[in-house]
């Protein structure tokens, strides 16, 4: 059965930080693939950006 294809983490980081905002879908497919513990060295290093700049307020959560 076909699925949705999700974009990759580096298409989806790269929108979030284009547009500053991240939404609470993007929010839950980086934690769900960050707590798999199946991703790469560099989709870990790029999560972790996003969790930072959401710490610092570096980016907005939208709807």
């Amino acid at each position: 059965m076909p699925s949705i294809e999700e974009p990759s983490i580096e298409k989806r980081v790269s929108k979030i930080f284009a547009t500053r905002q991240i939404t609470r879908r993007d929010q839950q497919v980086l934690m769900a693939l960050f707590s798999s513990g199946k991703i790469s060295p560099t989709d870990e290093a790029l999560i972790n950006k996003i969790y930072e700049a959401l710490s610092a307020g570096r980016l907005r959560v939208v709807e």
